[in-house]
């Protein structure tokens, strides 16, 4: 028999009707509600936390948990459900109440998850070692042999201090009786460890009193642990380790927490085109070449991680991963073929397993499993088909979905039993748990709902475990509902287990006094971090920029409704020319004109647009978002937002696109502030600087030769100075006065205006000679010659005869010069993505190659 964990006696079923102090809440009928008893009275740990809601009132409850879900919109906390409309900005479903563990419950808990944690890594090291569990008949050999899980390739590979599981999860839940039951183990990449530290900084924030008083246990000693424990599996004797973060990319649905905890334990976040296996040893791809990687904490599934020795068609692994791992120079956590054990059959055959690799009985039960390829479980299990649950018994061999016999009508039951029939050993029966359940707000009231617990442990010194003191809590997403999934609409809740004492106060920091090394190199940066960056800065001056030349027709507009104005005609010319349309697209005059010019502001097509732009560097930040500050990412959440709501209007007023504008301009100002005043300037703030000053010398370049070419119209020349952001300055130099030749000066060759064509050449000169790789020969780079040679012509420049025009009223030196400076600049961002930027991923641009002339 095996031993089973329980924390209270069987729950009498709950007199529904019986009102609560807690806002109403009446627990389910049947079943264990983890926070009142049978006679509806609070459960101990729950207690204070009643008392506390019940002083904060509903109303303040209301107003502070509305707080919460803005912060968890603005900070970006997203978990991507498949096919949801909203795609990766599906912000992240929490319950503001939190489930409560008692110390002496959790103790009990604590030890039977640090023992199944120190179980499985036995049952892993014998699997791909001396096989015994298979050779004496514990495990059934078609459940391992046959299992796409198992990786042979990984067989008698040795790893580093003999332990292959270093972050495991447990899915644990409470039956209608109280006993804790697991669901099933989580031993490959297991996710949630994020979401759960991010709900527990929400939710303490919300209730801060409350959390306080009940002295709930911290989590941060179990994250040092688990960063502590990582450095000491580098394959090098080096005082800092090099750990990467390995993430299958921006669509994976837990993306957001795999950007949080790589800046949260200060790991470099990267995907599989940022790393590569040279002489049998992983290396990070950086702006100062290549580094030495010694520790993956992967979370990519096991057979995609090496494309040459795994699965052949996987863009998202390491080619040669397993040959450096073989070699032991690099270690992989989890190691790769540990997903071997998620397969559910195996569950049953766990206690055998227990007493023969470690000489114990199994203290924390798995939900009863029956593996339908032994005959005498098969046959009880057809006997009671409408009573279990059906499941695959390799998920990779069999992709049905979990199903409820109870659910079944007589003939889907038949049909069921046929392909059990047919291939037994395929299919897994499991008893069906009546979940325990606990309040989860709806908005209005407090609701059961059914729940489970998501515990984590990670490796501690030799061999064993830590556990997390919590969890990640997944609630169910209706009242009837048993299937608890986040990819189904589920909920979650943060998770806390209250302290005997006081809750230890620790920090991921180190301890002050001990030795460090002063660094303030930037030459670590990833390639393809540093083109996202570069990317962005574009994308973000490009909608500026934009958004500043619609804004001074549509201002131009209110006096001009036929658009007959030079400066209307001639500043649609140069929209054209920002839009790369061909010239004469636009309408011209008429009320059409007005419809277009709102409609270009937040429509996504053209790409050049300003709302396309502004997506394509929300886009991209996403994939840098462990690189941005929170302030950064909430401004550049605030424009996507500004701009997405500005599309789903029909029809946009002139005086609306107006006030869009200037709230967009608005945005653009407070991210430039940030980008300067708190961004390290350091490789990345310069790749972005260098986009920003790249597209903002483009757009003032094709403004003047779009406006200034041809044409004598002094209305003209006010009306690029507004676009150009520089009227004030001008008019305060020249009052009354309006000259070509001093608005060349000023736009083109005056190093203090921050708008000209020269500052924005000079910054890209300083840049470009401060890169990691500059000066390394006495020649110079490709880079630094093109940007010398435009400076050349700006600072040579005779403005006296670029102002002058011919008889035909055209500016023929102008437009030579002008043409010069345009295919400079495109040709300097080219050489600069061949000299840094280029690697094996394209850069999370928009729409491509075309997107990023």
């Amino acid at each position: 028999m095996e031993r089973r964990i329980s924390t209270a006696t069987v729950a009498d079923a709950a007199d529904s009707t019986i009102p609560t102090s807690a806002w109403g809440y009446r627990p389910a009928a049947f079943g264990f509600d983890e926070a009142f008893e049978s006679d509806a009275s609070p459960r101990p740990a729950f207690s204070e936390l009643f008392a506390a809601l019940s002083s904060l009132g509903e109303d303040e409850f209301s107003r502070r948990w509305t707080q919460a879900q803005r912060v968890i919109r603005d900070n970006g906390i997203t978990y991507n459900v498949y096919g949801d409309p909203r795609g990766t900005d599906r912000p992240w479903q929490l319950d503001p109440l939190p489930l409560i563990l008692g110390a002496r419950e959790w103790a009990v808990l604590e030890r039977g998850l640090e023992q199944r944690g120190r179980l499985l890594d036995a049952v892993l090291t014998d699997l791909y070692g001396p096989g015994r569990l298979l050779s004496g008949g514990v495990f059934p050999p078609e459940l391992v042999l046959e299992n796409p899980g198992f990786l042979r390739p990984l067989h008698d590979v040795p790893v580093v201090r003999g332990a292959r599981l270093h972050l495991y999860a447990a899915d644990v839940a409470r039956g209608a009786d109280g006993q804790f039951w697991v669901l099933g183990d989580r031993t490959q990449a297991p996710s949630g460890a994020g979401y759960a530290l991010e709900n527990r900084i929400v939710v303490s924030r919300m209730l801060p009193e409350v959390f306080r008083d009940c002295r709930v246990e911290r989590l941060a000693p179990f994250f040092r642990t688990l960063r502590d424990g990582l450095a000491e599996l580098s394959p090098r004797n080096v005082d800092t380790p090099r750990i990467v973060l390995l993430t299958p990319g921006p669509y994976n649905e837990t993306y957001f927490e795999h950007a949080y905890l790589a800046r949260y334990l200060g790991f470099t976040l990267v995907e599989g085109g940022d790393l590569t296996v040279r002489d049998r040893a992983v290396h990070l791809k950086t702006l100062g070449g290549l580094q030495r990687v010694d520790v993956i904490l992967r979370r990519l599934d096991d057979t995609y991680a090496d494309p040459l020795s795994l699965r052949s068609d996987s863009s998202l692994g390491i080619a040669g991963l397993v040959h450096a791992v073989r070699a032991g120079n690099v270690t992989v956590a989890n190691a790769l073929g540990s997903g071997l054990l998620e397969a559910p059959a195996l569950l049953g055959f766990l206690p055998a397993a227990c007493r023969a690799l470690l000489g114990e009985e199994l203290f924390l039960p798995s939900v009863p499993t029956y593996w339908c390829g032994e005959p005498e479980a098969c046959k009880r299990v057809l006997a009671r088909l409408p009573e279990l649950v059906i499941k695959p018994a390799i998920p990779a061999v069999n992709s049905h979905e979990p199903v409820f016999g109870g659910e079944l009508s007589r003939a889907e039951l038949a049909e069921l039993e046929q392909r059990i029939r047919a291939r037994p050993g395929l299919y897994v029966a499991q008893e069906r748990l009546g979940l325990s359940t606990a309040p989860a707000w709806n908005g209005e009231r407090l609701t059961p709902r059914h729940l489970s617990l998501r515990a984590f442990l990670c490796r501690r010194g030799q061999g064993g475990f830590e556990v997390m003191p919590g969890g990640l809590t997944r609630v169910a997403s209706s009242k009837d509902s048993l299937v608890v999934s986040m990819q189904r609409g589920g909920n979650s809740k943060d998770s806390w287990v209250l302290s005997s004492g006081e809750p230890l106060e620790l920090s991921l920091l180190r301890a002050p006094g001990q030795k460090v090394d002063i660094v303030r190199s930037g030459g670590d940066l990833p390639s393809r971090v540093a083109d996202n960056l570069f990317w962005i800065g574009r994308y973000i001056e490009r909608a500026e920029t934009t958004t500043r030349l619609l804004r001074s027709l549509l201002t131009r507009r209110v006096d001009d409704a036929e658009g007959r104005a030079p400066e209307v005609g001639a500043l649609l010319v140069a929209l054209e020319d920002a839009l790369e349309l061909v010239r004469g697209t636009l309408t011209r005059t008429g009320d059409g004109l007005d419809a277009e010019l709102a409609r270009i502001l937040v429509s996504a097509h053209p790409s050049r647009t300003p709302s396309a732009s502004v997506a394509a560097a929300y886009r991209a930040a996403g994939v840098v978002r462990e690189r941005l500050s929170v302030d950064t990412w909430r401004v550049l959440g605030e424009l996507h937002r500004l701009v997405e709501h500005a599309r789903s209007q029909s029809d946009l007023a002139l005086a609306d696109a107006l006030e869009v504008a200037a709230s967009l301009l608005l945005g653009f100002s407070a991210f430039s502030g940030l980008a300067t005043e708190n961004m390290t300037h350091g490789p990345g703030w310069r790749f972005a600087d260098i986009g920003r000053r790249i597209e903002r010398g483009c757009f003032m370049v094709r403004l003047l030769k779009s406006t200034l070419v041809s044409g004598d119209d002094a209305a003209v020349l006010d009306a690029v100075l507004e676009t150009a952001d520089s009227a004030i300055t001008y008019r305060s130099r020249y009052p009354g006065i309006v000259a070509h030749e001093a608005v060349l000066d000023l736009l083109l060759t005056d190093e203090t205006n921050p708008r000209s064509v020269v500052y924005q050449l000079s910054a890209l000169e300083e840049h470009v000679n401060r890169l990691p790789r500059a000066g390394r020969t006495p020649l110079l780079a490709p880079e630094s010659k093109t940007v010398l040679r435009a400076l050349s012509v700006v600072r040579l420049a005779e403005l006296e005869r670029w102002a002058r025009a011919d008889p035909q009223g055209r500016r023929a030196n102008l437009d030579e010069a002008l043409a010069e400076l345009e295919a400079a600049l495109p040709l300097l961002a080219d050489q600069l993505t061949l000299s840094y930027l280029a690697h094996a991923e394209e850069s999370f641009t928009l729409g491509g190659t075309e997107a990023r002339s």
